[in-house]
């Protein structure tokens, strides 16, 4: 019988990590995520109930030890009316400027040689440092920009992928320029070789 688990972690950067681990375990398949127009991500997770549970337990503890916030439910064999509302297409919110949520793409880094980059996440509160921090990035290692994430309260995450060490610097030089300008760094992190699920949630 299918179940849903559905994650609630407080921002962005955890959520990525925390769905990366959720894709990596067998049994179980990304949904997307969701916001409800706020820092909170809702990943939701479809599968068998023991997989989903065991995915989402080892998720939310992957979230808390970067200390995010972050719970979780599991709904044993939902109603088809919850499914299909779980499987709703993004909204665009014309005042945020931005998608409620992030569905998974057909072409993405799946399908390109690329699927063995890590991707590394440098959240900030605050669009100028997340700027400045992108421009440093890029300059500081051979990285290339795969998009820049917004999920409103002025929280931006700059995401690049590249060779793990690679990564790593432009991380390391993105969160030094933030400090330095005096930004607020919510969260930076890697993600070695990220799952194809996830990588489809992100920008080509």
């Amino acid at each position: 019988m299918t179940s849903l688990a559905l994650l609630e972690i407080s921002n962005l950067t955890p959520a990525l990590v925390a769905a990366d681990r959720c894709a990596k375990a067998a049994g179980v398949h990304i949904i997307g995520i969701e916001s409800a127009d706020g820092q909170p991500q809702c990943i939701k997770l479809a599968g068998d109930a023991a997989a989903v549970r065991e995915a989402a337990s080892a998720a939310v503890a992957v979230a808390r030890q970067m200390g995010a916030s972050a719970t979780m439910v599991v709904i044993a064999g939902p109603r088809q009316e919850t499914e299909k509302l779980s499987r709703q297409p993004p909204v665009f919110n014309p005042l945020l400027g931005l998608y409620d949520a992030r569905m998974p793409r057909e072409h993405s880094m799946r399908n390109s040689e690329h699927n063995s980059d890590a991707l590394g996440l440098l959240e900030t509160q605050g669009l100028v440092a997340a700027l400045h921090a992108t421009d440093e990035m890029l300059k500081a290692a051979a990285v290339h920009l795969v998009g820049k994430e917004k999920i409103g309260a002025a929280y931006v995450t700059i995401v690049v992928r590249g060779d793990v060490a690679a990564v790593q610097a432009a991380v390391a030089a993105g969160r030094a320029t933030v400090e330095r300008l005096g930004g607020k760094l919510i969260m930076a992190d890697v993600i070695t070789r990220p799952h194809p699920e996830l990588a489809a949630l992100l920008p080509g």
